[in-house]
């Protein structure tokens, strides 16, 4: 079906509910097109083909989404579904249930068709997992899609699905998003159920070509489950209707530089410098800003907290398969992060959860002033495959590793909304995206910016030449 990577799960869904296009020709569309570019870039490590022929043919047409195939990331409980997490530990293991998000994404007609590849419990802001090989960047294979939700956001841009299911601790949506250049929005915390959820961090939505589908599967997906330790202020209304309202006169405040004022690569500068123009052009107040933000002690209190994640991970998970964590059952580096995570004191703990806390003051307090934050979404252009492969040295690891990603985890640490918009491409082809942060709570504003920045320069038509550099 040669319309079908041109079009989002929205516009596919009313042609399936207008009967002009049957579910099953859909899901043969999809498995097609993941047998031709699979192989290439390493997205789907599970496929769930048979099972998805067989929904689709008694597909509910009142449903959202009805009849639309989609890919859950492997760190996620999909009932029936392998569930690894990137781990050795987990290989053999099949998930006996649904989570609560999984079992809304099921009713809202979507039908998966497999499991995306990630790193190791979802720690790396690459995906390149001993157990399964890396993905790779569809727009030049030799480099990374992008962690922890790297097999997601290379499936979408690919064309194998319209959207996935994608997760974000420290910014393992937008990060995919920028590296593949489709749109990656880090919902606000407790917007969609998550529970267990210690420490706040984490959130589970999608990656998406069209913004549109983004807000459209929020809306199907979004509300605590019971129990949840965490809930987001209720919509005034539905977010995919904000896509298309005009944002009004929004004064947005910018950053070229690190927080700590730092230069970074020309391509990110260039492509936020851009995004400024852009929204200049389309009406809106810019201001280059600073933030009152002390980098040093930011990545010393979210080391605690992302490591003692880790650390938990280690701890529980192997009880899902009977066994006892031990050394030989994980990556080299995700046993050392969990051996360093368990040494941190209850004090220290706190103290980092207090600092975060206090800094979620500060992100408020520049709201106050500007209705959102526009940043790079990385650092420098997507790295190299293997160029962040561990080797040994856990601090050198962690200072590249952050000095990549220094802007995605302020969102996480503070429970903020924000989103990556694919707005540029460098000389070599490859994404550059931008991030757009907004106060608590308002997914709003973000959804109609976005709208209207895809209008005014659209991106879900570029696809993808696998090319690959000597």
């Amino acid at each position: 079906m040669k319309e079908y990577t041109g079009m989002d799960a929205v516009g596919l869904s009313e042609l399936v509910k207008k009967k002009q296009l049957s579910p099953i020709e859909l899901v043969e569309s999809a498995i097609d097109r993941s047998r031709k570019v699979n192989p290439h870039i390493n997205a789907v490590i599970a496929e769930m083909f048979d099972e998805a022929r067989s929904l689709a043919e008694q597909v509910d047409l009142s449903y959202p989404f009805a009849g639309v195939p989609f890919l859950m990331k492997d760190l996620e409980f999909f009932a029936g579904a392998p569930y690894t997490g990137g781990s050795r530990l987990l290989q053999d293991f099949l998930c006996p249930t649904d989570s609560v998000l999984s079992s809304r994404i099921r009713r809202s007609g979507l039908i998966t068709i497999g499991k995306t590849n990630t790193c190791e419990l979802g720690i790396q802001p690459i995906t390149e997992p001993e157990l399964y090989g890396p993905t790779r960047n569809p727009w030049n294979l030799s480099y990374t899609a992008g962690g922890s939700s790297g097999g997601a956001a290379a499936a979408v841009a690919s064309g194998i699905v319209p959207m996935a299911h994608a997760s974000d601790g420290g910014g393992s949506i937008r990060i995919p998003a920028s590296c593949c250049g489709i749109f990656g929005m880090k919902i606000s915390r407790g917007r969609n159920p998550r529970n267990p959820d210690t420490l706040g961090l984490g959130v589970s939505h999608c990656v998406s070509r069209s913004v549109r589908d983004s807000a459209a599967l929020l809306d199907a997906t979004h509300g605590p489950g019971l129990g949840d330790p965490y809930i987001a202020p209720s919509p005034s209304r539905s977010f995919i209707n904000e896509v298309a309202t005009p944002p009004g006169k929004l004064k947005i405040g910018f950053l070229s530089t690190t927080f700590d004022g730092k230069p970074i690569h020309p391509d990110c500068r260039d492509a936020v410098v851009d995004a400024a123009k852009l929204c200049e052009d389309l009406g809106h107040h810019l201001e280059e800003v600073s933030l009152a933000i002390n980098v040093e002690k930011f990545t010393d209190a979210f080391t605690v907290l992302w490591y003692q994640m880790v650390t938990l991970g280690i701890t529980s998970l192997p009880a899902l398969v009977g066994k006892v964590a031990s050394e030989e059952h994980f990556e080299r580096l995700t046993w050392e992060i969990g051996q360093a995570g368990a040494r941190y004191t209850g004090v220290e703990t706190l103290t980092a959860m207090s600092y975060m806390q206090q800094l979620a003051g500060t992100m408020a307090r520049f709201f106050i002033d500007y209705d959102l934050l526009l940043t790079p979404t990385l650092s420098k252009p997507p790295v190299k495959i293997g160029e962040l492969v561990y080797k040994g040295d856990l601090e050198e690891y962690s200072r590249l590793a952050n000095g990549w990603v220094p802007y995605t985890p302020l969102a996480n640490a503070t429970g903020i909304p924000a989103m990556n918009v694919p707005l540029y491409w460098n000389e070599e082809n490859l994404p550059i995206g931008v991030q757009f942060f907004a106060p608590y709570g308002d997914e709003a504003t973000l959804f109609r910016l976005a709208g209207q920045l895809e209008e005014a320069r659209p991106w879900a038509g570029k696809l993808p030449t696998f090319t690959k550099t000597p």
